[in-house]
């Protein structure tokens, strides 16, 4: 068992840049998926309730009636089911600035995915990359905080026991939870490149 534990101890380093390709194969992915209209018309719903970003988006915050004549805010009628085009549902969200605000988040994330990566071989580099990793985690998590629809709503029903609103999460709020897991790569990359300075500086 020691033998184990010695060998993990050696490859840390070996470890962490591994961290690090993975959150850069996480933003390359999603980053690039931004270009997407399905990806874009699917972040409609964080970035309309984030005190952060809304004003970057023309009107999805406007109220209007549903089908049943509640009051609703309009981005909620025009999104398009993954893997269905509905063509009035892409004209809403190009005047509403949908996509020209996803093309610009994308670039944004593959940028700070490729910071990241470098910081195998350049600690300056990766040190900035860690903490806008970390910067873009807690962004994400203000989700929980701002977005409706990261929890599972109440539709009615005959259970005893309700299981809606928090702390059941929707498909989406389990999709934002787990930027947890980029905040600790970003801190954990930004200390490790900051020890590299460190070292090399004494």
């Amino acid at each position: 068992m020691e033998h184990i534990f010695n060998l993990f101890a050696d490859v840390q380093g070996t470890f962490i840049n591994l961290m690090r390709i993975a959150i850069f194969i996480v933003m390359t992915w999603i980053g690039g998926l931004k270009a997407a209209p399905y990806e874009a018309d699917g972040i409609v719903p964080f970035v309309a309730n984030s005190p952060f970003m809304s004003f970057f988006y023309n009107h999805s915050n406007t109220l209007t009636k549903n089908e049943e004549g509640k009051l609703v805010a309009e981005y909620t009628r025009y999104k398009n089911p993954e893997g269905k085009v509905v063509q009035k549902n892409i004209d809403w969200h190009t005047t509403n600035g949908t996509y020209r605000f996803s093309y610009g988040l994308g670039g944004v994330i593959i940028s700070i995915g490729m910071l990241v990566l470098l910081g195998i071989w350049f600690p300056k580099i990766g040190f900035w990359g860690g903490v806008l990793t970390f910067g873009m985690a807690i962004v994400t998590l203000s989700f929980l905080i701002t977005t409706p629809e990261v929890y599972v709503p109440d539709l009615g029903g005959d259970s005893p026991t309700p299981q809606h609103g928090f702390p059941y999460l929707s498909g989406a709020g389990r999709l934002v939870l787990k930027d947890i897991i980029m905040l600790a790569g970003g801190l954990i990359s930004a200390s490790e490149c900051a020890t590299r300075i460190k070292l090399r500086r004494t």
